[in-house]
């Protein structure tokens, strides 16, 4: 059975999403070296670190340049692997997940609950989960994503499409400000609760991330380049000594630049 990573990335008027995910193909092909990486997108790409470069099936949906997180239900089809895990683009793989697989094959969906702080300890911080904690929803991570084909996983992410574009309908039987934006992480919140929790999460702790938040880390502010001492080579990253086993989402979207230079780009 085929099975590999697929990135969804769009620049944004702000960012470049596809230097972010030509970053962490990179570590994945370092880290693991027999695994697929798919790139799915509507920009143009002239590097050869993917396996596939893939264009978005239903084109761009996004209403605006600098929202592009509508298009995210589009990956199931996208992905041209049986068994898939969908990773957020600014993220970085310090270390072989590929252990992942005999885990999670037994399931059609499983989306992440767990987040560790740069010290690799498990956080139960819910400084940014307010949304989840007044509408009693699953506590989940959409960054990291497991799917295969099926069904049901095809049932999941139609629901995630209605829940982006019915935003307007949905948030008047939530419990949230009239001006709340559909993140991925609420979106698919609402679909594991819809679904059921039990059906679309793991109780497998390993498949977690560090989340480089400032209040998952106790820091002084967002920037924690501005704070925090980085060593990267291809070969390990550590923050501030700390070696990072765990799948790195970096979060502020300059560090991208530092994992190019690790990597002669």
């Amino acid at each position: 059975m085929s099975k590999g990573f697929v990135i969804l990335a769009q620049n944004t008027t702000n960012t470049d999403y596809v230097k972010c995910a030509e970053g962490l193909a990179y570590s994945i092909k370092n880290c693991m070296k027999r695994a697929k990486v798919a790139l799915i997108t509507d920009n143009e790409y002239n590097g050869n670190v993917f396996d596939y470069v893939i264009p978005l099936p239903y084109g761009d949906q996004a209403p605006t340049s600098n929202w592009k997180l509508i298009n995210d239900w589009q990956v199931y089809e996208a992905s041209p692997f049986k068994q898939t895990i969908k990773l957020e683009a600014d993220m970085y793989i310090p270390s072989s997940i590929d252990y992942w697989w005999d885990v999670l094959k037994y399931k059609d969906i499983a989306v992440c609950t767990t987040i560790r702080s740069y010290k690799g300890e498990v956080s139960g911080s819910k400084f940014y989960r307010k949304f989840i904690l007044d509408n009693k929803l699953p506590d989940t991570y959409n960054a990291i994503t497991y799917f295969k084909k099926s069904r049901f996983s095809e049932k999941f992410f139609n629901t995630v499409r209605r829940v982006f574009e019915d935003w307007d309908q949905f948030k008047e039987i939530l419990k949230c400000s009239p001006n709340e934006e559909a993140t991925t992480d609420w979106v698919y919140a609402i679909a594991c609760h819809i679904h059921g929790v039990e059906n679309t999460t793991i109780p497998f702790s390993d498949m977690s991330m560090v989340h480089m938040k400032q209040h998952i880390n106790s820091l002084l502010s967002e920037d924690w380049t501005l704070e925090l001492t980085v060593e990267l080579s291809k070969d390990y990253l550590k923050i501030n000594t700390f070696p990072q086993r765990y799948p790195f989402h970096y979060h502020v979207k300059n560090f991208s630049t530092i994992i190019g230079e690790a990597y002669g780009n």
